[in-house]
């Protein structure tokens, strides 16, 4: 490890201004020095007191990328390819990853939060890791001193390439949810992506954009692991709720808005070519669109490591990623990164005849995105899939080598390295990928794997010079803290929530309500589960809402017979991954259904055979045909149904939080008034009802009659389910929602199109 580096984070960071040119960042202990020419200045990183090409940044981000990628030994491109495990600031013993601090646990090291881990510097320093991915942060001013620490060390380490630090999407309303990681940060607010396209207005998700790409920056972030833009044919999918739904048009027009958002810079902080200061690099996954998991289930486990195609539709995949995320209306021109999936897509490969997971596949990388349809980023690969399979069916954590499992870790790296991948998700050790580049040579020569080196570390490299991390890496945290989450942004994500709510129903116009009338809201039960770790989950009884919030508009009370209206909380039913360990300890296949409805389906109407598999399979007919699953929450249900029997013909009214289609059947008939959102605060929700915000939100997907159409839909297939019809004739199609006057019919339901409108 490099001995000086301990020391840099007490070191002063130093800033020189270029009258005609970039300030200039660096610290004291870093061993960087500053060369003047022509009147300007510029960073010795590389410390040979020369102006070497990669450090003149009057030069175009590529020309600086071939140089510096000339320049880069073996080992340390190898290590421009690593994309580190999930990193948490501070790193506490409760972690998803568990650090160290000088040996010790966070809570006993007496560390900083915002000091690096003994695995921080070991992937820095050694494995020449410049990528990493940040989940949670105590707040700001910590993410910003962080930020310095790891820049400092970078900058004292080899030629000064700088870190690229990254995120999940971490603006939602409910941090806790899946695949935010438990954001932190004091972030402005948002709807899930799903919630974005009930709004049904890109200029909605621009704005969004252009917001986050601003608090990313002032959390040293500069790359974003998103947008999700899958489209999600298949209304089981668990991943559902961070896509932009199952149409291609709105979820291409919602991909470009975002991008463009979160890319471009303009005026004075534009650098080239529309990137500068206020950048952020968009990874847009899951090329080639993950959404038509066989049965809906997902790839980050075994049991779901399928996307399958009975409908012949895997073109309309395609349409987010190259109609959207690749034409982008900015001068950034598409997206900087892509992120292919973990499924195999399952006889897709029109060349070789290979069933592995896309990142391997040399006909989904190189022939189509690559040739045809001319993307030159950064391919980097979904977390984990050069690991090793171990665990359970359904676990979260295991490596996910789908099709390669015969490989050894190094063989993977290699067939990914010549399937076209440039990065390696979740990868810290430099080891594998050393060993891949001794295959190539073996097989193909020095000179091929060289330049097949530098071909990757050029679209890497070009990605941190467009956004002027070589000149500054480094941030002021005071100033960090007054832009992260501050009130403009906050106001601006409260109006897209408010946007994203969709009222389903509204009997009678029994919405809005009068403010302080008075409202049962029963509490929520919801049985013991396991998380998307598979940690365990205990039982608990809970209000699902926030009652002081409730209570500046209402008067609460817990006697119906006292209500004027009962209020009721639920959302899409949880029923699990669609396997079950106890099935097959019980002599199944392992293999139960998934269910959008509350009550315990029974999968009549299932496939007979499951359509994917591939020779070494050890499961062979996955199909779970006459197996029933009761979902965890399935007394949401009894919750409508017993305040409907309690507030004796008074007005109920259902708020679902949706992360799925779901089966409304069960009780619609007993609701007075139905709302759905997509994660919002509870305010934007009392708004709504008591009028004081008119709802607009359209449905960004069908809502189906029953679970028998489910089954019996095409998982690649959109639109294509039976949709259930309410007892008020109204049809819950792709595009409906109300407003206060009824059927809202506009612009937007003009533009994109409504299957349905009334029956």
């Amino acid at each position: 490890m490099t001995k000086h580096t301990d020391e840099i984070k007490t070191q002063e960071i130093k800033y020189i201004k270029n009258e005609r040119g970039p300030l200039l960042g660096y610290t004291s202990g870093s061993g960087v020095q500053i060369i003047e020419k022509d009147g300007l200045f510029f960073k010795d990183l590389s410390k040979n007191g020369a102006l070497d090409k990669y450090e003149d940044w009057r030069l175009t981000p590529e020309e600086r990328a071939k140089d510096l990628a000339s320049k880069m030994s073996v080992e340390q491109i190898a290590g421009l390819m690593l994309y580190s495990k999930h990193q948490s600031i501070p790193a506490s013993s409760h972690a998803w990853i568990k650090s160290t601090y000088n040996g010790k646990a966070y809570e006993e090291s007496g560390a900083h939060p915002w000091d690096l881990t003994d695995e921080q510097k070991e992937f820095l320093a050694n494995d020449h890791l410049r990528h990493v991915l940040v989940t949670t942060i105590e707040g700001p001013e910590i993410a910003a001193k962080w930020n310095n620490n790891v820049q400092a060390y970078a900058e004292g380490t080899g030629l000064g390439i700088p870190a690229n630090n990254s995120s999940d999407p971490r603006h939602g309303s409910d941090s806790s949810s899946e695949f935010n990681a438990g954001s932190g940060g004091q972030i402005s607010m948002w709807p899930e992506s799903l919630g974005l396209a009930a709004t049904f207005d890109p200029d909605v998700t621009r704005r969004f954009g252009e917001t986050a790409s601003k608090e990313y920056r002032a959390l040293g972030l500069t790359t974003a692991l998103s947008p999700q833009i899958d489209i999600a044919t298949d209304p089981r999918w668990f991943r559902y709720n961070g896509t932009f739904g199952e149409d291609a048009k709105l979820a291409a027009d919602m991909a470009r808005a975002y991008v463009d958002g979160f890319q471009t810079s303009d005026g004075d902080l534009e650098i080239h070519e529309g990137w500068g200061y206020d950048s952020v690099n968009a990874m847009v996954k899951h090329w080639p669109g993950g959404g038509s998991g066989e049965a809906g289930r997902d790839a980050h486990y075994y049991c779901g490591q399928y996307a399958v195609y009975p409908g012949n539709n895997f073109e309309e995949h395609l349409i987010p990623f190259v109609d959207g995320a690749f034409k982008l209306d900015g001068k950034t021109g598409e997206a900087s990164a892509v992120m292919p999936y973990y499924t195999i897509s399952a006889n897709q490969d029109m060349k070789n005849g290979e069933n592995v997971g896309n990142s391997y596949n040399s006909y989904l990388i190189t022939d189509l995105l690559r040739e045809k349809y001319g993307y030159d980023g950064v391919v980097c690969t979904d977390w984990g899939i050069t690991g090793d399979i171990w665990g359970d069916k359904d676990s979260f954590l295991s490596g996910k080598p789908w099709g390669v499992e015969h490989l050894s870790i190094a063989e993977r790296h290699y067939k990914l390295l010549m399937a076209g991948v440039d990065q390696f998700g979740g990868n810290n050790e430099v080891g594998p990928v050393l060993e891949a580049y001794e295959m190539g040579v073996k097989e193909h020569g020095e000179a091929f794997m060289r330049k097949r080196f530098e071909q990757s570390a050029v679209r890497l490299l070009k990605n941190l010079f467009r956004l002027g991390l070589f000149e500054n890496p480094y941030l002021d945290p005071q100033v960090s803290s007054e832009i992260v989450g501050n009130a403009e942004y906050m106001r601006e994500g409260y109006e897209a929530q408010l946007k994203s709510i969709v009222m389903l129903k509204n009997k009678n116009n029994v919405l809005p309500l009068k403010v302080r009338s008075k409202v049962y809201i029963p509490q929520r039960y919801t049985a013991a589960s396991k998380d998307w770790f598979g940690n365990p989950i205990p039982e608990r009884t809970e209000y699902p809402v926030n009652l002081e919030v409730v209570s500046k508009y209402f008067e609460v009370t817990d006697q119906p017979d006292e209500a004027d209206v009962g209020l009721v909380f639920i959302s899409t039913p949880k029923s699990g991954t669609g396997y079950s360990k106890e099935d097959e300890l019980q002599g199944g296949n392992g293999y139960v259904p998934i269910s959008l409805q509350y009550g315990t389906y029974t999968a009549e109407h299932a496939r007979e055979l499951s359509l994917a598999s591939h020779p070494s399979d050890i499961d062979g007919n996955r199909s779970y045909k006459g197996k029933h699953v009761t979902p965890q929450n399935t007394k949401d249900l009894d919750a409508v149904l017993d305040t409907k029997a309690k507030m004796n013909g008074k007005p109920v009214i259902v708020s679902m939080l949706l992360s799925n289609p779901t089966v409304v059947e069960e009780f619609e008939a007993e609701a007075d008034a139905i709302l759905a959102n997509f994660g919002v605060q509870d305010q934007a929700i009392m708004e709504i009802l008591t009028g004081e915000r008119e709802p607009s939100g359209l449905l960004p997907m069908q809502m189906p009659a029953h679970m028998r159409t489910v089954e019996e839909q095409l998982e690649d297939v959109a639109h294509d389910m039976e949709c259930h019809v309410d007892n008020e004739g109204n049809v819950y199609d792709f595009g409906f929602g109300l407003n206060f006057t009824g059927v809202i019919q506009d612009e937007r339901t003009e533009k994109y199109g409504r299957l349905s409108t009334q029956v």
